[in-house]
């Protein structure tokens, strides 16, 4: 949603005005801002009405990660044992 409103504001830019539009988003105050906002608006769709959402979240994420640290060395394990592993 915010890449589609990003580009609906560049739309009728011309490319010189590009960096100058792109400029201020790529500041650390607006990055604090925009995160301040996210946090803001999770807390008020989720925590304030007792959504189990929450949890939800927290449970997944958990497995993503964990499946996302794993990766690497199955990886590893899956290309010795095609190589002929055997010792």
């Amino acid at each position: 949603m915010a890449l589609r409103n990003l580009y609906k504001e560049m739309k009728g830019l011309k490319l010189k005005e590009v960096p100058a539009h792109l400029k201020p988003m790529l500041s650390i105050g607006y990055a604090k801002n925009a995160i301040r906002k996210g946090l803001d608006n999770y807390h008020a769709k989720y925590i304030e009405t007792s959504s189990i959402d929450p949890l939800l979240h927290v449970c997944f994420g958990g497995m993503i990660f964990s499946y996302l640290v794993a990766l690497p060395e199955e990886r590893r394990h899956l290309e010795h044992k095609q190589h002929g592993g055997g010792h």
